[in-house]
């Protein structure tokens, strides 16, 4: 008997075809992302781009904010960076900011990675201590200046109760020019709280495997510091100084609040030296009626900023290389 012929099978067949999208159901979803993303897009352009753009334009004007703009070009640029004259304050602005920024960065990173290694060896309530320590951050910069400028008080001051009790003279820290800075410079040390929290995720990625591996090959809790942790928070560090720099050049409201002045005189301690850049662009803007110049001041500021930052990125390309 003949064997029954096979039936012939569609190995390859498509299976069933999805059918294609309306043009309305794709306008529709295009409309919706629109709707989704247009609260987003009309905060940038109301309150970034177009206050950016504005300052950009009344940098090359003479404005008072009263009167109408009257366009001067180049001028302002060219009389902050040249004209002593009329403007004798830029350059020392300038100084203060960088000795400023050179000091609280490297003091905050140190002091932020210490509080961190210290929470990170702590096995019970060290959310507690997290959040101790980062309640400096949430505190608002008016009371910070408020109590900091009691804690430096030179008759009934903490700080200087604290030296006393281990033999060392107090000072009159925010009557000092040469103690001005270092001081308020402690000050953003004490607010490490984002960078300990940003140092303590690193720690808790390091794979514990390489921290044991170091322990059994004779390696001590300062040669694991070196040698394992780090190297390996290395891109962390790196993150938290390039945002430490920046935020550094932009200091304003602690400084503002300590040594806020009557008038329209120059404020910033003794000798201007608490006088950082961003607290002269303020009193330009608000106090000297020079808009004009204020603005040219920020994007001034933006050029540092912005030669800052590629600086960084170019050592530590060096650096890996």
């Amino acid at each position: 008997m003949a064997a029954p012929a096979l039936a012939d099978t569609a190995t390859g067949a498509p299976g069933p075809r999805r059918r294609p999208r309306r043009p309305d159901a794709r306008r529709r979803d295009h409309l919706v992302g629109w709707l989704l993303v247009a609260p987003a897009v009309a905060y940038f352009l109301v309150f970034l781009l177009y206050p950016a753009l504005s300052a950009l334009y009344y940098s090359f004007t003479d404005w008072d904010l009263r009167t109408p703009a009257r366009w001067v070009g180049l001028a302002n640029y060219a009389d902050l960076l040249f004209d002593d004259v009329k403007y004798p304050h830029f350059w020392k602005s300038v100084r203060v900011t960088l000795q400023y920024t050179l000091i609280a960065v490297p003091l905050t990173l140190v002091t932020a990675l210490v509080q961190a290694l210290l929470v990170n060896a702590v096995r019970r309530g060290s959310n507690a201590f997290r959040l101790l320590l980062f309640l400096p951050v949430v505190t608002a910069e008016a009371a910070v200046g408020a109590i900091w400028r009691w804690l430096y008080d030179p008759r009934y001051g903490l700080v200087n109760s604290v030296l006393e009790l281990f033999g060392i003279p107090g000072q009159n820290w925010l009557n000092t020019p040469e103690l001005v800075v270092p001081a308020l410079a402690f000050v953003s040390a004490w607010q490490c709280g984002i960078s300990m929290i940003i140092y303590l995720a690193g720690l808790k990625g390091i794979p514990t495997a390489i921290i044991e591996a170091a322990t059994i090959d004779g390696a001590g809790p300062l040669q694991r510091l070196r040698r394992v942790v780090m190297p390996m928070l290395r891109p962390t560090t790196f993150y938290l100084a390039v945002t430490g720099v920046i935020a550094a050049l932009q200091v304003f409201g602690l400084v503002y609040v300590i040594f806020s002045g009557s008038g329209r005189s120059v404020t910033g301690g003794p000798e201007q030296s608490g006088l950082t850049y961003v607290l002269h662009l303020y009193l330009f803007a608000f106090r000297y009626d020079a808009m004009g110049a204020a603005c040219a001041m920020s994007f001034v500021l933006l050029v540092l900023i912005v030669i800052v930052t590629a600086l960084q990125f170019r050592f530590v390309r060096q650096e890996a290389a």
